[in-house]
């Protein structure tokens, strides 16, 4: 397996990876990242050597001791140091190749945030319960921003300083959605690319189980019941 390209610059691109014990994962997703792009994955806590394997494979490691999905990638947004900046799940269902057609969008001006619309290969790709949970969103979304989007999946780009004026603030599993809540309130261009979902490696920590899924819906709806934001404009 490669390891990631190391730039002695600032990288064209940074991929923020969120990592919670994905040591099994890691060699396929950062052999995946597009030479010239820097990985950077964003240790939440693992036991099981993932930081160290990611460094040995040529990722730049940022420690977020404070357990939460959000925090992992707001850490890694604010480590960041590109124009654009990437996020991807690091637990091998998303292929960070599948990335460049979303930022050449961004890069060309067509969109401000583009999303990954996850379709799954194989039923144990994506659980029922978490798809059940992602349509509720979805419709939520709608009502609440006018946006027609069908996912609210992990796989993004957008420009790093116009992410960081949108002043996010949550920092458990709200986060994606309050991103695009923002962005919306923003007068952003927001859209949605077709990209394959695959059978993670390992148990989610999010929507692995009902409970789990549960716990996530809630802290969504949270994010959807406040105000109108404004503010994070791109241009």
């Amino acid at each position: 397996m490669k390891a990631v390209t190391i730039s002695p610059t600032t990288p064209a691109v940074d991929v923020v990876l969120p990592c919670l014990d994905e040591v099994a994962a890691l060699p396929w997703v950062l052999g995946r990242v597009p030479a010239g792009w820097r990985a950077l994955v964003v240790d939440n806590g693992s036991t099981d050597g993932s930081a160290e394997v990611a460094r040995g494979l040529g990722a730049t490691v940022v420690p977020e001791p404070r357990r939460g999905f959000g925090a992992a990638c707001h850490a890694g947004l604010t480590a960041a140091t590109a124009d654009i900046v990437c996020f991807c799940d690091c637990d091998g269902s998303l292929d960070p190749a599948l990335l460049v057609p979303f930022v050449r969008e961004v890069r060309a001006d067509r969109a401000d945030l583009v999303l990954g619309r996850r379709r799954p290969r194989g039923r144990s790709a994506w659980p029922a319960h978490a798809r059940a949970g992602n349509l509720v969103l979805a419709r939520l979304l709608r009502r609440r921003t006018g946006l027609r989007l069908h996912d609210l999946g992990p796989l993004r780009a957008a420009r790093r300083e116009p992410l960081l004026a949108l002043g996010l603030t949550d920092r458990r599993s709200g986060y994606p959605l309050e991103m695009v809540v923002r962005a919306a309130d923003a007068g952003w261009r927001v859209t949605e690319q077709d990209v394959p979902y695959l059978p993670r490696t390992g148990a989610s920590k999010v929507t692995g189980t009902w409970r789990g899924t549960w716990h996530a819906v809630r802290d969504m709806r949270q994010v959807l019941a406040a105000p109108v934001a404004g503010g994070g404009a791109p241009r």
